[in-house]
């Protein structure tokens, strides 16, 4: 009798702890979009994209990938906040966005024409952009480059997510932001 109670008692270990681990991983997994999609929910229901604009063969990106965008908090943030792309800027792919059709032409390089223009033409990877709707229809756009660790990037999520950006200057939020993230 003792005996099947332990193994119930170990089954039942086992089983919160398993289910404990995947809801952790799935939360801390960002659900990324492609750009036609994320355009598309931004018209129905707006709010910021985030783009991720990587290479294959980028480092920084890489670890920004197994770093900072498994972090539960970024995860979050991204996943509620945010409407999350992950653009290859050198990919070969047709995309359609805004209205406007860009190709990798080669005019840039291994650049596609998305990444030259969402990067305005400073082409450093890794670079996140916020494309933020405005009053007016259009997108305003905040490229940043550089690899952001999880702490530095809650703070520049927090900054466009609540909109911070329209009462406060970066420089000002920036000193007095209190993270979850320690």
């Amino acid at each position: 009798m003792k005996k099947i109670a332990l193994q119930a008692l170990l089954i039942i270990v086992l089983t919160v702890t398993v289910t404990s681990y995947r809801i952790s991983a799935q939360n801390s997994q960002v659900k990324w979009y492609t750009i036609q999609e994320a355009e598309k929910m931004m018209k129905d229901s707006p709010r910021p994209l985030f783009i991720d604009t990587y290479t294959d063969w980028c480092g920084w990106c890489k670890k920004m990938d197994k770093d900072t965008f498994t972090n539960t908090v970024i995860a979050d943030l991204l996943n509620n906040k945010f409407y999350a792309v992950k653009f290859n800027a050198e990919g070969k792919e047709k995309v359609d966005f805004l209205g406007q059709t860009f190709i990798n032409d080669g005019k840039s390089g291994n650049a596609h024409q998305l990444a030259v223009a969402l990067l305005q033409g400073q082409l450093s990877y890794p670079t996140v952009v916020f494309l933020i709707p405005q009053s007016d229809g259009n997108l305003g756009r905040a490229p940043v480059p550089g690899y952001k660790a999880p702490k530095e990037m809650e703070v520049l999520l927090s900054f466009f997510a609540d909109k911070n950006y329209e009462t406060r200057k970066w420089e000002d939020f920036q000193k007095t932001f209190k993270g979850k993230i320690q």
